[in-house]
């Protein structure tokens, strides 16, 4: 029987939020090779900018000149753009937050301020994946994003994120924006001031009393060499700089705007046009003072960066005075909450005859109580199973926050875990027309997953609900010549493979009911599967 059902959602089997996530990383993004030695079963190959796009996967070193060797086992992609070679690699979520602790904190001395930067970075990668998506990967591997050393991972910085695996920090269901820097000075800037769009009430200007002891710095910069970074970087100043000064400072004490001989400029374009052409030691932070000193201007100030979010100098002194990872994060991310899954939303508990609907949203998904007690109804009748455990249907606000607090992607619409079902907004689920066959469907595999044998293959157990929700034209088609159930895995390789998995169950099932009847069928939920059903089949 080919199957005519259409594939509304995959069946969710325990997966958390990070589980099988990936993020594409573009390597060397600051210095793009022309040609580099790549290394395969014994074989080198040199690949110069304009040869074809190549897809490499097992084993393989790259070699560039003036760089380090690269030796991986992640899916790699060399392509030409603008004359030199881009190489993005493919890298499971938990590695790459590995590989940017390398980067970011492999001088950390407290394993808790490590286990603080995982979750930072593994939730800004999250929260950010896709940045930059135009050019065709998720990341570079810079500070831009998150400075990446993926050939530098040690088994320390492993465990640091195994340990925290999957944890995310939350602000109203959304993963948040996890900002971090090396040394906020002493005082930590709000996120407002910095980025005036961003709204993340928990990254606050707040006194850091770990970092207070850090030494400060210091630059002489020629008048001359400052006017000419700013002129470029696009910045119009006068011709001949001869006096700078600070008339406007955030909360925290940072520099916000600088005149220079009568003309405004802000203090973070002036900080990253010095850096540019000067060198990023010149003018590390916005937190300085400045004095004249003839041809020079004298900046002496305090921390480096930003100053937003987590500050990596106090974090590794909290952890060394004995505070733990989630204290750390609750200092520098305070109203976040830690989480696998989507926190912080305030739930409504609507309650039923025979289901409850958890909601953000009662006013507009309290109708979905009684549709939901109907079908949990129709599911007892078509299984001749009975409830143990009231079903709880959880209705998210957005796609991204289910997708995000149930791990599945944007095209799954549902997911069952136990007596729980997870459902998109109801708004999106109507619009495809949707909402009632996917509640029916979910409430029929809590009802099943809660009645089934231990052991009761997957392909059975989602076969006899496809076989349930299937319409009766799709019943009555002709049985294939030979089924074979799939494998479980088949369930869980993306979409269309698991499309075919769905179809070979239902296909598997039907066939059963033609032979044995729909009851017997239906009776091998609790009591288990009859032996050599198909023969030479799995």
């Amino acid at each position: 029987m080919a199957a005519s059902f259409q594939l509304l959602f995959l069946f969710a089997i325990g997966l958390g939020s990070s589980a099988g996530r990936t993020v594409t990383v573009w390597l060397y993004s600051n210095q793009s090779p022309a040609q580099l030695t790549l290394v395969r079963g014994g074989t080198s190959t040199v690949v110069n900018a304009g040869n074809p796009t190549m897809h490499v996967t097992g084993l393989w070193q790259v070699r560039t000149q003036g760089q380090d060797s690269l030796a991986l086992s992640l899916p790699l992609e060399i392509r030409t753009e603008s004359g030199h070679l881009a190489l993005t690699i493919t890298v499971p979520l938990e590695e790459y937050v590995a590989a940017v602790l390398a980067g970011e904190s492999a001088g950390f001395r407290s394993a808790q301020s490590l286990a603080a930067m995982a979750v930072a970075a593994r939730t800004y990668a999250v929260r950010f994946q896709g940045r930059h998506k135009s050019d065709g990967y998720d990341f570079c591997d810079t500070t831009h994003c998150q400075d990446l050393r993926i050939g530098a991972v040690s088994e320390r910085l492993r465990q640091a994120a195994g340990e925290t695996e999957g944890e995310l920090l939350w602000f109203e269901g959304t993963p948040a924006s996890t900002f971090y820097g090396k040394d906020c000075g002493g005082v930590t800037e709000a996120a407002a001031r910095v980025w005036p769009d961003l709204k993340a009430p928990y990254l606050t200007r707040h006194d850091d009393p770990y970092c207070r002891a850090q030494n400060g710095w210091s630059s002489a910069i020629r008048k001359q060499d400052l006017r000419s970074a700013l002129a470029a970087s696009g910045i119009r100043a006068p011709p001949h700089l001869d006096t700078l000064r600070i008339v406007e400072r955030t909360s925290s004490g940072r520099a916000s705007r600088l005149e220079a001989g009568g003309q405004a400029i802000s203090a973070s374009s002036l900080r990253f046009a010095v850096g540019r052409s000067l060198g990023w030691n010149q003018v590390r932070s916005d937190l300085y003072e400045l004095n004249d000193s003839g041809d020079r201007i004298l900046f002496e100030g305090r921390g480096s960066g930003h100053g937003v979010g987590l500050c990596q100098t106090g974090a590794d002194r909290m952890g060394q005075d004995g505070r733990s990872y989630r204290q750390i994060l609750d200092f520098y991310y305070p109203g976040t909450k830690l989480g696998v899954s989507a926190q912080g939303f305030v739930w409504r508990s609507l309650g039923g005859e025979h289901v409850e609907v958890l909601t953000t949203q009662p006013g507009e998904d309290r109708f979905l109580v009684a549709l939901a007690d109907r079908l949990a109804r129709v599911a007892e009748q078509s299984t001749g199973l009975q409830w143990e455990a009231v079903p709880r249907l959880r209705v998210y606000p957005t796609v991204a926050a289910f997708r995000d607090s149930s791990g599945e992607p944007g095209w799954v619409a549902a997911s069952a875990r136990g007596s729980v079902i997870r459902l998109q907004p109801v708004a999106a689920l109507r619009s495809r027309g949707s909402l009632e066959s996917t509640v029916q469907h979910e409430l029929l595999h809590a009802l099943v997953e809660s009645r089934a044998r231990a052991g009761l293959p997957l392909w059975f157990r989602e076969g006899i609900v496809g076989w349930l929700t299937a319409n009766q034209k799709a019943k009555g088609k002709g049985q294939k010549a030979k089924v074979i159930p799939p494998e479980d895995s088949a369930f869980l390789r993306g979409r269309e493979e698991a499309q075919r998995a769905y179809a070979s169950a239902l296909d598997c099932v039907a066939e059963l009911v033609g032979r044995h009847s729909e009851a017997a069928v239906l009776s091998w939920i609790d009591r288990g599967l009859p032996p050599d059903l198909f023969s030479g089949a799995r």
